[in-house]
């Protein structure tokens, strides 16, 4: 594992992921010599229909909404700004295991 530094380089709230299908927020992250790109969203209601045959639920589908929102709000705490646009140039700390991100946090001791 190896921690590096950088800052939010882009932040959308809308449709992106798995062929655009889903709903969420989706950043580009980035530092010196280095940049990824992450989010946290869920299957489009207006895209994606849940059928009888689905392995999940429209229930399952509210509490992912609900989490994605709650992941939002806890960022947006995080850095001391009031709407995702803000977040762009946040300091961050992201953590590699080889070249793939497995967490990443706002530098809150820095803001």
């Amino acid at each position: 594992m190896r921690k590096e530094l950088g800052k939010i380089e882009s932040v959308k709230f809308g449709l992106g992921g798995y062929q655009d299908c889903c709903i969420g927020i989706h950043f580009t992250l980035g530092g010196k010599g280095w940049g990824t790109i992450t989010g946290s969203s869920a299957w489009d209601a207006n895209i994606i229909e849940c059928r009888k045959d689905c392995k999940w639920t429209e229930k399952d589908r509210s509490e992912q909404y609900d989490k994605i929102v709650r992941y939002i709000s806890a960022l947006l705490n995080d850095a001391k700004v009031n709407s995702i646009d803000k977040l762009i140039n946040i300091p961050i700390e992201a953590t590699f295991d080889g070249m793939q991100l497995v967490s990443w946090r706002i530098l809150k001791e820095v803001i």
